[in-house]
């Protein structure tokens, strides 16, 4: 009997000690689920302008704070402050070239400095997804703590 108690003693203590070791896996994304968006426009009193301001929906939404999946094309924005976007398109056909939406584009937040992209490299991009609705000098969608994928 005793030694029933110490084993059950001992499977309640690993249980919560396994939860914490389970690797999750990254959810893979692609552009499509990033269109789960739409923009409202919006009177920005320091620029003097009207911006457009993100709503997203719900998968979207459900994304946030989890580690994700994405493969894009590169495009280099500032190579010495390791800033990228990655892009749905290739850069002659990409957001900032008036061809697509802003749901088409990542900011991608480097974990390090690991190599230098070229424009239009296709990359698989891991990392921490978040939105972004408040800063409007950054894009609505940002990959933090990213690592590209070999």
């Amino acid at each position: 009997m005793k030694n029933k108690i110490v084993r059950f003693g001992l499977v309640l203590f690993l249980i919560p000690a396994l939860a914490f070791t389970m690797v999750v896996d990254p959810v893979k994304i692609t552009w499509e689920n990033l269109r789960d968006v739409t923009f409202k426009k919006k009177w920005n009193a320091d620029e003097g302008m009207f911006i457009l301001e993100p709503q997203f929906g719900a998968k979207v939404s459900a994304l946030k704070g989890k580690e994700v999946v994405l493969t894009g094309y590169m495009i280099p924005v500032d190579i010495d402050a390791n800033y990228y976007v990655l892009s749905a398109n290739p850069f002659a056909s990409c957001f900032f070239c008036g061809q697509a939406g802003p749901e088409s584009v990542v900011s991608v937040k480097f974990k390090k400095v690991s190599k230098r992209f070229n424009t239009d490299d296709r990359v698989t991009i891991k990392g921490l997804f978040r939105l972004n609705a408040d800063d409007i000098n950054d894009l609505n969608y940002i990959i933090d703590q990213a690592v590209a994928e070999i």
